[in-house]
């Protein structure tokens, strides 16, 4: 390696630009592979988990590796985009070694993992040889205080290999805080089962709804059975009112009342209103959260509105001029103003006075067909639906009719996509040699 750093905490690996030989960036770094080896060896490093597009995680030989910076890792060679496995002789250092409950080899006194350090050798290998840990009462190497940190070499702890149940998920959560949440849900959907639900369930509620949003079906469902009602309850009012109505309704009528029962009745009312349409209408499609203001509110207001940086940026492409109530189901629906209409007008100016009449509005009971139809003949990324007797139900967004025109699995196809190219036969001779070790 040109110039390799002497210590690399792998926590602070992650989302770190990857970059090839010309300097293009080609993914960014998920995880560390590295290899448990006998007695108090220290873990041989094997690569890195790289995310390509689309969110398909592919193994990076560490000897390829020839740059590690604060921001970015180089690499020489080519990058095989054939999908990653994890082996059963392999580990994940962020997603199975932080937060381990591990000993401390001369005292037996339990610790955290909250990090761990990787060091290359003279031979261009590279070894975990640090461990970062915390625990709460005084020790003999120091530790104090409580939660207190300290770094002791690889030999100084054991209990890496040890099945542990109730693993904690806080340093796994710390390492990829920025991550967007399609991107996280690719990360937690890869994770074996175990850590996988202790993940979600140390996610904090608006998170765990972001994600599960952004999960296949099968993951949706077996997160939300793992936790406890209440919390699955909290985590459904979090998710948007159509995602939770999706998900309500791929479960067991029984299950899906109790929720329902548990969750706030304003929280509920929407989502019980959506599971009365059938999935593939406009009605099952909507959400019923769009942006709805009455006709005496100023373009600055409205303006004011579809800034929310948490708001849907389909949804935040046009505004719904309604009478009071403005809660769906809405008084009397007047008409929609696009966006860019409002840029165009003075900040005083009243939305009753520019409101697109012409449009007519998409009906509860339209096909999936017929809103894709209607989306696309008026270039338009949502669309109002109205009832017969003019209340605003809701909107549709172009991102919920492209999900149920995609096929079922479309989420889990894109998470599990492998390239046809064949292995790369110096990447499977070194993998298959650290499993001889």
């Amino acid at each position: 390696m040109s110039g390799p750093p002497t210590r690399v905490f792998t926590a602070r690996l992650a989302g770190i630009a990857v970059f090839d030989p010309a300097g293009d960036q080609v993914g960014r770094v998920r995880d560390v592979v590295v290899a448990l080896r006998l007695g108090s060896l220290p873990p041989r490093v094997l690569g890195l988990v790289v995310e390509v597009a689309p969110r398909r995680p592919v193994f990076l030989p560490i000897t390829r590796v020839t740059v590690v910076e604060a921001d970015a890792i180089v690499f020489d060679g080519r990058l095989n985009v054939r999908r990653f496995q994890q082996r059963a002789s392999e580990t994940l250092v962020i997603g199975e070694l932080l937060d381990r409950t591990v000993r401390l080899c001369d005292s037996g006194d339990p610790v955290t993992v909250v990090d761990v350090a990787m060091e290359p050798t003279r031979t261009r290998d590279w070894l975990v040889t640090k461990v970062a840990v915390r625990r709460g009462r005084a020790g003999r190497h120091g530790l104090r205080r409580r939660g207190e940190l300290v770094v002791l070499d690889w030999n100084a702890v054991e209990g890496f290999s040890a099945v542990e149940h109730g693993q904690g998920a806080a340093g796994v959560i710390a390492a990829f805080a920025n991550m967007k949440p399609a991107d996280l849900a690719g990360i937690v959907h890869e994770l074996p089962e175990k850590r996988r639900t202790e993940v979600a369930v140390a996610l904090d509620d608006e998170r765990l709804a972001d994600v599960l949003e952004e999960l296949p079906e099968d993951d949706q469902i077996e997160i939300l059975s793992k936790l406890e009602a209440d919390r699955a309850a909290d985590v459904l009012e979090a998710m948007g009112p159509d995602d939770a109505a999706d998900l309500l309704g791929e479960l067991p009528v029984e299950q899906r009342e109790r929720l329902l029962t548990l969750m706030e009745p304003q929280e509920a009312a929407p989502v019980r209103r959506l599971l009365t349409y059938a999935d593939d209408t406009a009605g099952g499609l909507m959400t019923t959260d769009p942006v709805v203001v009455p006709p005496d509110a100023t373009v600055a207001e409205t303006l004011a509105r579809i800034r929310n940086p948490d708001l849907n940026p389909a949804l935040a492409a046009q505004v719904y001029v309604c009478r009071p109530p403005t809660a769906t189901p809405t008084g009397r629906y007047l008409g929609t103003v696009h966006f860019q209409r409002l840029l165009r007008e003075p900040p005083p100016a009243l939305v009753s006075g520019i409101v697109d009449t012409e449009l007519d509005p998409l009906r509860p009971t339209m096909s999936l067909e017929a809103v894709a139809t209607f989306l696309a003949t008026y270039n338009l990324v949502a669309g109002a639906v109205v009832d017969e007797n003019g209340h605003l139900l809701g909107a549709v967004t172009i991102d919920d009719v492209l999900d149920h025109l995609l096929p079922e699995d479309w989420r889990e196809t894109v998470m599990d996509a492998a390239a046809e190219e064949g292995a790369d036969p110096e990447e499977e001779a070194l993998r298959r040699a650290e499993e001889i070790r």
